[in-house]
């Protein structure tokens, strides 16, 4: 094997958890695909077996890449006056947190969309002076008017296209409801911006809409979370910032590649958290299509991959799937380079104890998934006045993470109903919930535990 210098950025390595066997006439198959990158710029090493390097950037330092901020500045942000005062300096911490050399800029939000610094349509480079610049421009924020984030956004996206950069990221805080544009105009926005940039959400206090947080962080590939206390904030954003720093490649496909009359249910991110990928896929090809992974630095993911085969006879095998990492050429002009790639199989057999065992992976992650899900419905019901459907769904939830050791979410779901027997999901509403509870569960629902290996 051989050495690759500390330059390079990370290597992928693709594992494939999965039953193949199937019983006589039997037709879906799922495999959990563990993608893992390692040795990139902070580490160096040796590369993983059946992993090829992605190209290396310049020695001992990490990819070119640019950031933009973009601070809620709405009227809202000055109740109470500490909130701005915080995100000023949580935005202040991540400035500091930035790697010399990065591209920046800081957009001021509100119904309209301001770059506060540097201005001009610029973005500036990370050094010592222009980090201190910034943060002046910063003590110059002041709260009023409304909001209207889709143009936060198509700010933040035309600043950064401008840049020839590696990675490009954005951070986004919000205090409140998108209230000063269609919902369709912030639609339109994260349509447009949708593969150009990732982008971290945050929402700070309890004022503002859970499902558009999370939405424009599904949308834009990148985290989403409350920050019920503002005071919370500079720890959080130097944290959003690091690991923003942490990224060494982007733009990374997970390819999928099917035979002839293999149907495709569904391609899902199962860990760190849960995210729909099947109706992002870009068609790459005769029977494959890319499904969107947004950038990596040292890190595992996990994916759910569900395919519909045609019917065999005993005995029978066949290829259902080959997954493979894409990292497109970045001047669109050569082919794209194949990182690492895994097969996924299926075999038709009359034993019976093969057949019906289902891998552990799989059962776990269709739990969490279905966790994820039966928060959701829970939390709706709640809202809508349904208790006894929103118990029922709740205490399923209390169930599936009792049962996978999802101890986190266990803690949050504790806040909202009274837990009986968590084995048997056997629970009580609670007859009051603070609302930063409610929407810390919330917002958390998609997180997932790795699955013991």
């Amino acid at each position: 094997m051989a050495n690759f210098s500390k330059s390079n950025v990370p290597q992928f390595s693709v594992e494939v958890y999965q039953n193949e066997f199937l019983p006589e006439g039997g037709r879906e198959v799922n495999a959990i695909v563990t993608v893992t990158s390692t040795g990139g710029g902070t580490t160096g090493g040796v590369p993983l077996a059946g992993s090829a390097p992605a190209p290396a950037h310049g020695p001992g330092r990490g990819p070119d890449a640019a950031v933009v901020l973009m601070v809620d500045c709405s009227g809202s942000m000055d109740y109470p006056p500490t909130k701005m005062r915080n995100a000023r300096d949580a935005t202040a911490a991540a400035i500091d947190a930035l790697r010399e050399g990065t591209r920046f800029a800081v957009v001021a939000g509100t119904h309209v969309a301001k770059d506060v610094y540097p201005g001009n349509g610029q973005l500036a480079v990370a050094d010592q002076q222009t980090k201190a610049r910034a943060k002046d421009a910063l003590r110059k924020l002041s709260a009023g008017g409304g909001t209207a984030i889709g143009t936060w956004l198509r700010l933040a996206d035309r600043l950064l296209g401008a840049a020839e950069v590696g990675i490009r990221h954005g951070i986004l805080l919000t205090d409140g409801r998108n209230e000063h544009e269609a919902p369709e105009d912030l639609r339109a926005a994260l349509d447009s911006c949708a593969g150009r940039f990732t982008c971290d959400a945050r929402g700070v206090g309890t004022d503002w809409e859970v499902k558009e947080v999370t939405g424009i962080a599904a949308a834009l590939l990148g985290t989403a979370d409350i920050v019920a206390d503002p005071a919370g904030l500079a720890a959080d954003f130097t944290r959003m910032m690091e690991n923003a720093m942490g990224k060494e490649v982007a733009d990374v496909a997970l390819r999928l590649w099917t035979p002839v009359g293999v149907e495709i249910r569904f391609v899902k991110q199962v860990a760190p958290t849960v995210a729909d990928l099947t109706g992002r896929r870009t068609e790459a090809g005769p029977r494959a299509g890319d499904y969107p992974t947004g950038s990596w630095g040292d890190e595992s993911r996990d994916y759910h991959v569900c395919v519909l085969v045609p019917e065999a006879g005993i005995g029978q095998e066949m290829l259902a799937a080959r997954v493979s990492l894409i990292l497109p050429d970045p001047s669109g002009a050569g082919a794209p380079q194949t990182l690492s790639q895994g097969l996924v199989r299926a075999v038709w057999t009359d034993d019976m104890v093969a057949s019906t065992s289902i891998n552990p992976q799989v059962a776990h992650y269709t739990g969490q998934a279905e966790l994820a899900q039966v928060i959701q419905q829970g939390l709706d019901a709640r809202k809508s006045g349904d208790f006894d459907g929103a118990t029922a769904k709740l205490g399923r939830a209390v169930q599936l993470a009792s049962a996978s050791g999802n101890q986190d979410t266990a803690k949050l779901l504790s806040k909202v109903v009274d837990v009986v027997d968590a084995a048997t999901g056997t629970v009580r509403l609670k007859a009051k919930v603070a609302e930063a509870d409610e929407m810390t569960l919330e917002t958390r629902s998609t997180k997932t535990v790795r699955v013991k290996k």
